[in-house]
């Protein structure tokens, strides 16, 4: 068993901005029913992902440069390597996809985190997402369960520590040895009775962590 590791959701965690939200804002403002009858929970999280990333009809190149602008936490860089530094290792857990989440940790030199995520790729003027029914991971709602994926890292460490910000991130806290909750996500565990360390930052997340002496 190794000792511990951090586990963060990316988008509205990581990232300052969904990237789902950006291209709706840039490229697919007719969305507002479909965003509609998802929030309604009349269609799954999937099927609204696919339809919001296959509406960008634009070429790789265009696309490649929007997902450049999404904003991050300016301190993630500098936490991750904190973690990594002092016996701990980071995983990025995500609903969205790999093919954004790939470009932005380039673009700020991060390096040896694993994510965990739904596999994206660009075709035809927009991104697919290859969802693998078989996979052990699988969620029809969500296409990767990360409930099913914190369960999985739990088998390998002491000690998970998970941050997120949403509903998907509700079902993984349960089963996380701690959570960092920011914006909708402490509403939801609050209701849920599911303890959670109320934070807006990674700093802050840093400074909680450096008080249980995890890191120095």
């Amino acid at each position: 068993m190794k000792k511990w590791a951090f586990v963060s959701d990316f988008d509205g965690t990581i990232s300052k901005e969904d990237f789902y939200k950006m291209v709706m804002n840039r490229y697919y403002s007719e969305g507002e029913e479909r965003y509609k009858q998802w929030k309604n929970e009349e269609i799954l999280d999937i099927e609204f992902l696919s339809d919001v990333f296959t509406s960008i009809d634009q070429e790789e190149e265009q696309i490649l440069s929007d997902i450049l602008t999404i904003p991050i936490d300016e301190y993630v860089p500098t936490f991750i390597n904190h973690v990594q530094n002092q016996g701990g290792d980071f995983y990025i857990l995500s609903a969205g996809t790999d093919y954004y989440i790939y470009q932005i940790l380039q673009q700020y030199g991060i390096k040896d985190v694993k994510v965990f995520s739904n596999e994206g790729y660009y075709h035809e003027k927009n991104i697919h997402m290859k969802i693998d029914k078989k996979h052990p991971h699988y969620s029809e709602r969500y296409g990767i369960d990360k409930s099913k994926v914190i369960l999985e890292l739990k088998e390998q460490y002491d000690t998970l520590y998970f941050a997120g910000d949403s509903e998907p991130d509700s079902h993984p806290a349960q089963y996380a040895d701690v959570t960092y909750a920011k914006d909708a996500l402490q509403d939801l565990l609050r209701e849920k009775g599911i303890s959670f360390v109320p934070v807006q930052s990674f700093e802050e997340i840093e400074q909680d962590l450096k008080a249980r002496g995890v890191l120095s």
